[in-house]
């Protein structure tokens, strides 16, 4: 078990000191057009041909609802056709389609094994036909992860890994940035009514920025996230550190 922690501890460390060094210049980003995220952001968005890492956080979302609708989201800014790798497909079309992700963009690899899907996704990063490959998992470890990363350099495609389930245990991996959504309570209305959702979003981990966390509107149909007007650029607190260390 020592020898174990030892390993992990040596893993952080070297992900941290990597994490030191300025990001390659004139690599792609893709913005999220949310002037506080993207001016925090290294590039001013996410690194494309990189992997980022989305969890599924809060007890209400232990299925990972909500990271699913934050990635198809982003992908729905990103031109092209998009591989989303999953064991069992239990993803509901009309969601992703309200946030902007048409199904007739998306390929579906079900692979039945959980153990099959980050496989999948290096295959299918490897291919530069694709805009983006999404995959869920569990874990996502330092190994497959650097896999996964060198994959996505090599076709410039965007990776997104959802951790649905284990995410409460943060592992040090090769992912450029690490993502926590929740939902938050909508704005009171002065009429009967529903108002726009609400989300916590949460830069957990990012290689050459600070963990910080917005509290912004749910994304409408073309995949745009807005900080809520009475609220400006307000950032709450920063994450706990636990959550930062993997």
């Amino acid at each position: 078990m020592r020898q174990a922690e030892r390993e992990r501890q040596l893993a952080a460390l070297r992900e941290r000191i990597g994490g030191l060094a300025p990001e390659a210049a004139g690599r792609p980003v893709l913005p999220f057009d949310v002037e506080p995220i993207d001016h925090h952001l290294p590039g001013g968005g996410l690194r494309l041909g990189a992997v980022h890492e989305v969890l599924a956080a809060g007890p209400v979302d232990g299925e990972g609802a909500l990271a699913a609708l934050f990635a198809a989201a982003i992908l729905a800014r990103l031109p092209g056709p998009v591989l989303w790798c999953l064991a069992s497909r239990d993803l509901f079309a009309p969601g992703l389609a309200a946030v902007g992700l048409h199904p007739d963009r998306v390929l579906y690899a079900e692979t039945r094994r959980e153990a099959e899907v980050l496989p999948t996704m290096e295959e299918g990063l490897r291919h530069r036909g694709l805009a983006a490959v999404v995959g869920e998992v569990a874990r996502l470890g330092l190994t497959p992860s650097r896999r996964l990363q060198l994959a996505a350099e090599g076709s410039g495609s965007l990776a997104l890994v959802i951790r649905r389930w284990g995410a409460a245990v943060p592992e040090p991996n090769a992912a450029a940035t690490r993502w926590a959504v929740t939902a938050a309570p909508s704005a009171a209305l002065p009429v009967p009514g529903l108002s726009r959702a609400r989300w916590t979003v949460a830069l957990v981990r990012a290689r050459g920025a600070e963990p910080r966390t917005w509290l912004l509107e749910a994304p409408d149909a073309k995949g745009r996230l807005r900080v809520p007007a009475d609220l400006a650029d307000r950032p709450v607190a920063a994450p706990a550190r636990r959550a930062a260390a993997g």
